[in-house]
């Protein structure tokens, strides 16, 4: 049994982090061959500059939480856990977290965008109260959905 753990990024953590995005995101075919975003951020700045939260276990970086205050809600840019620790409970774990930092920052709605060919990740967020919001016409590959929180 693990005994992860969640707690705010370190700017020590970043190396880690971009490690765990990278770890999490490379396997997928849809990103075959081809840049991905979300691994190439400079997650020194990212934690300096906004909500970022690591899921540890053992010392290891094995999940990851990146939220951007905006004007009237919160964004949540970057969620991933690395593949061996899916499936535990981290993800869900995270996107509670999600929730509760976006209260506590005084906001109403989170919101995110992922690619439409995530199946797996859009059914997590629906089971966790995401709706899908109108996205525009540029978006052809990705979905835009946010949730409503108490």
């Amino acid at each position: 049994m693990s005994n992860w753990k969640l707690r705010r990024a370190e700017p020590q953590d970043a190396p880690a982090l971009a490690c765990c995005f990278d770890a999490a995101y490379r396997p997928d075919p849809l990103w075959s061959g081809k840049s991905i975003a979300p691994t190439e951020e400079n997650y020194t700045l990212v934690i300096a500059l906004y909500h970022v939260w690591v899921a540890v276990d053992q010392g290891q970086v094995i999940g990851g939480l990146v939220l951007i205050p905006k004007e009237d809600h919160m964004l949540l840019a970057n969620i991933a856990v690395r593949p061996e620790h899916q499936g535990k409970g981290v993800g869900q774990a995270l996107l509670e977290l999600a929730d509760a930092e976006a209260l506590d920052q005084g906001y109403q709605e989170i919101r995110l965008s992922t690619n439409k060919a995530m199946t797996d990740n859009l059914d997590m967020y629906r089971r966790s109260g995401w709706t899908e919001i109108q996205s525009g016409e540029q978006e052809v590959h990705n979905i835009s959905m946010r949730k409503l929180l108490r």
